[in-house]
């Protein structure tokens, strides 16, 4: 496979390998794969978690338990006043 660089990209590449970090530009390339498959896995456990929360969201309204969103803004305030006496 043949690969064209932009030249921003190929700058970058270039300042890595002066670095003394990586040894040519097949051990950039696998850094920056493996940093891809990394980010992806983070993605798809946050999405299982995510999808996790909502059902559980949507159960609990489904239950009765919601409040209105009245409330939960006022809730909230509250939450961003005290934070910020908090740092005071």
């Amino acid at each position: 496979m043949n690969i064209t660089l932009k030249p921003e990209q190929e700058k970058i590449v270039q300042t890595l390998l002066a670095s003394g970090k990586f040894k040519n530009v097949d051990e950039v390339i696998q850094a920056a794969l493996h940093l891809l498959e990394e980010d992806d896995r983070e993605y798809q456990q946050w999405m299982i978690e995510t999808r996790a929360k909502v059902e559980e969201g949507i159960a609990s309204l489904e239950r009765g338990e919601g409040i209105d969103g009245e409330t939960f803004v006022n809730q909230l305030l509250t939450k961003f006043k005290q934070a910020r006496e908090a740092q005071q």
